[in-house]
């Protein structure tokens, strides 16, 4: 029979279980030999849901072990574990068949000192920094609409796509993205040749210079982002001169280059609104600034508007201005014709007493008394120099002189007369002639100066004929009526200026002028005088 029935195949009669069996079979044996352990290594990643329980990874330099501290003893914790704490956690170890993997269920959990990472990390955060490369004096501002930006991350995560959809609804700019691997061994020198790069990027040239950087990945654990603790990002973030923006994990998440980096943001979407403002937001401020500009220019006129009003008021009224220099002005004008006239016959009253004493009679009969004296001297010294002679030659001839020697003595003062005689002559032409000229020069001067007197006088006049005609003009302007002109009315009773309207009621008859005319209103019944009937035309 068994040559006749072979078994289909090798150990088929071997009993068969079902999935649930064998994770409980699973569950029993783990549970059985680890059912109370305690365990020392690092705290990776920590998860807090809203159910209240703790979940957790302890971890060495080789191995994870996934961990659940449920609701009832993480209340009861002394110290909550953090990420990067070396700690020791007693419990017990079981299996999760949902998704075929085991773990720990803590009962408790102490520290034991910080972690390997976290040691290394501190350290060489302490070098970097002592280097200078954190110091805030070195950060600078963020654009504050930059036109290109540039973002490191990885293209087929969400990251990329939040940063994108916030910059499309606050303010759309155009964005270079440079992929790079954003965890493992790739990711530090990717990044850090990211950022290089797009600070090679020559201005002006094909592809745009980004004005502002965005490095950007989602949230992990530590050795998730530990690529962007390394010291060859940390300095590519350092020295890139295109400002840069650090979004690398959640908001507890702390790598080193958001040290180095010039702003810092708690999550990729965050960093989109750090890098734009709100466009919407944008227009209503310019908006309300151009609102608060128009109120402010209406405000300022309305204010200056009424600042004036209030200085015209306090001014006094063109009339009460001009007035008195109109009164002076219509007083000279009077007075000016014959001032004129009076200054004009005092200047041909000096310039006829000084042309009497230069008429050609006159100085001809000076001048003829002058030759009829001069005669008469002349007359008198020839005989004054007779005497002598006649003296001396008596005295000679007593004496005993010559008559030769008296003839030449004689020729000799005859001679010496005759020069006297001469040059007396000449004397007196030249004086004629200096009188002469001095007369014409009298005369052209004089001529001048009635011509000067002329000009200065119709100078004058015409001057005054200016200004009284300006004058004449301001009167007009400021005069009321112009006022008039414009559609006000005067009211007058008994020659004087009614202003109130009790003052109006109170007078007997009104006289009101308007621009083309006066029209007078008859007394009213019951107001000064009895009614008539030529009151029967009244306004009242």
């Amino acid at each position: 029979m068994s040559d006749l029935f072979e078994d289909p195949q090798p150990g088929g009669n071997a009993p068969e279980f079902t999935v649930s069996e064998i994770s409980g079979a699973v569950k029993r044996v783990i549970e059985g030999e680890f059912g109370q352990v305690r365990v020392r290594g690092e705290v990776g990643r920590v998860s807090r849901p809203r159910s209240g329980h703790i979940y957790l990874d302890l971890k060495d330099d080789r191995n994870v072990l996934a961990s659940v501290i449920w609701k009832g003893n993480a209340d009861r914790l002394r110290t909550p574990p953090e990420e990067g704490m070396e700690v020791i956690a007693t419990g017990r170890l079981t299996t999760f068949g949902g998704q075929s993997k085991y773990q720990m269920v803590i009962d408790d959990i102490a520290p034991a000192g910080a972690g390997a990472l976290m040691v290394m990390l501190e350290k060489r955060r302490a070098a970097l920094a002592a280097e200078g490369l954190f110091d805030a004096a070195r950060k600078r501002p963020l654009p504050y609409l930059p036109e290109v930006i540039g973002v490191v991350t990885s293209p087929s995560g969400a990251v990329i796509r939040d940063i994108l959809h916030r910059l499309r609804d606050r303010f759309p700019r155009r964005v270079l993205i440079w992929p790079v691997a954003v965890q493992g061994e790739r990711c530090a020198p990717e990044v850090a040749a990211a950022i290089r790069g797009f600070n090679a990027v020559v201005p002006g040239g094909p592809i745009p210079r980004p004005d502002l950087l965005i490095v950007a990945r989602g949230g992990g654990s530590i050795e998730d982002l530990w690529g962007f603790n390394e010291e060859i990002v940390v300095r590519a973030a350092a020295e890139s001169t295109i400002p840069l923006i650090s979004a690398v994990g959640h908001e507890t998440d702390t790598t080193l280059i958001d040290h180095a980096a010039d702003r810092r943001a708690p999550t990729p979407t965050a960093a989109a609104e750090m890098a734009v403002p709100v466009r919407l937001e944008l227009l209503s401020w310019l908006d309300g600034q151009a609102a608060r500009l128009g109120r402010c220019s209406d405000a300022a006129v309305t204010q200056r508007r009424q600042r004036l009003r209030d200085l015209a008021r306090a001014l006094p009224r063109p009339e009460a201005l001009v007035g008195q220099a109109a009164q002076r002005l219509d007083h000279c004008a009077e007075r000016l014709p014959s001032a004129l006239r009076a200054a004009t016959g005092r200047r041909r009253l000096a310039f006829h007493e000084v042309a009497a004493h230069l008429r050609p009679r006159l100085l001809a009969d000076r001048l003829s008394r002058g030759r009829d004296l001069l005669v008469r001297q002349q007359m008198r010294l020839v005989a004054a120099l007779h005497r002598p002679v006649q003296r001396d030659r008596l005295r000679l001839s007593t004496a005993g002189f010559s008559p030769a020697r008296l003839t030449e003595r004689l020729r000799r003062d005859r001679d010496t007369l005759g020069a006297a005689e001469r040059r007396l002559s000449l004397a007196l032409q030249r004086s004629l002639r200096d009188a002469g000229a001095e007369l014409v020069r009298g005369r052209d001067a004089l001529a001048t100066l009635s011509t000067r007197l002329d000009q200065a006088g119709a100078a004058r006049l015409a001057a005054a004929r200016d200004r009284l005609e300006g004058l004449e003009r301001l009167r007009q302007t400021l005069g009321y009526q112009e006022t008039l002109r414009r559609g006000y009315a005067v009211v007058r009773s008994e020659g004087a200026v009614v202003t109130t309207k009790a003052a109006a009621e109170q007078a007997a008859a009104l006289e009101i002028e308007f621009q083309d005319g006066r029209l007078s209103i008859g007394s009213r019944p019951g107001r000064r005088g009895k009614p008539g009937p030529e009151r029967q035309g009244s306004l009242f």
